[in-house]
């Protein structure tokens, strides 16, 4: 398993910034290969809830199911991914001062075998995990933050 971390401040309060990063249907404004969501719950995650994430790599599109294993709203969520990739990510959002709170992910990842398994590998070596991560929670700040001042 390989593992990757990104970590943000949010100038929003906690539960703002909850209501953003708990919608699985925001995933493709956050990372470009997400190219669509199927199966979201209209009335929230709950543990034992999932859905799909339709990727595009390298111009392969794959699902990945995620399945939520752990709910703590609005501080903590653990998800399991299944299908080109397997893993588990962890989010935690803690309060800080003045209306401010600090995002953080955490995401375990293997690719299994096959040739789709490695098509997306290899793309995720290309750009690095780490950056794509990064990538995801500043775009989830930006998000956040214009949820925040509307």
């Amino acid at each position: 398993m390989s593992v990757v971390e990104a970590s943000v401040e949010v100038r929003a309060p906690q539960e703002a910034v909850w209501a953003v990063v708990a919608d699985p249907r925001n995933l493709p404004r956050w990372d470009r290969h997400i190219v669509g969501v199927e199966g979201a719950p209209e009335d929230g995650l709950r543990p034992g809830s999932s859905y799909w994430t339709r990727v595009r790599f390298l111009g392969v599109q794959a699902r990945v199911r995620a399945e939520v294993l752990e709910l703590r709203p609005p501080r903590y969520a653990r998800l399991r991914l299944t299908g080109i990739v397997d893993g588990v990510v962890e989010t935690w959002l803690d309060p800080l001062d003045g209306d401010q709170t600090r995002l953080r992910h955490r995401v375990e990842y293997r690719f299994p075998g096959g040739s789709l398994g490695r098509v997306a590998a290899r793309a995720v070596r290309m750009m690095g995990a780490s950056v794509l991560l990064a990538r995801g929670a500043r775009a989830q700040k930006r998000q956040a933050e214009e949820a925040a001042r509307a």
